[in-house]
């Protein structure tokens, strides 16, 4: 994996709206790798900040998530600038 999409992979898991099946079906990580990616890219403060962050949210995953959203992002997150 190169750093471009290792950085991206990163920014996917902080995003609340992305869930960890968007993550897999784009990058082949499943969310036990992409908890081990941000163990090992994180300091652990962040990481630790991060784990308490999207424990138990419900738009990480898309079985939890509300059946009317069918993005894995916000709407306004890729705004043009």
């Amino acid at each position: 994996m190169n750093d471009s999409d290792k950085s991206r992979i990163i920014e996917m898991a902080w995003e609340d709206r992305t869930p960890f099946e968007a993550i897999e079906r784009e990058y082949k990580l499943d969310e036990k790798a992409t908890i081990a990616l941000m163990r090992s890219s994180l300091k652990p403060k962040a990481f630790k900040n991060w784990r308490a962050r999207v424990s138990g949210r419900k738009t990480k995953h898309e079985q939890l998530r509300d059946k009317s959203v069918l993005r894995a992002y916000c709407p306004t997150q890729y705004k043009p600038r």
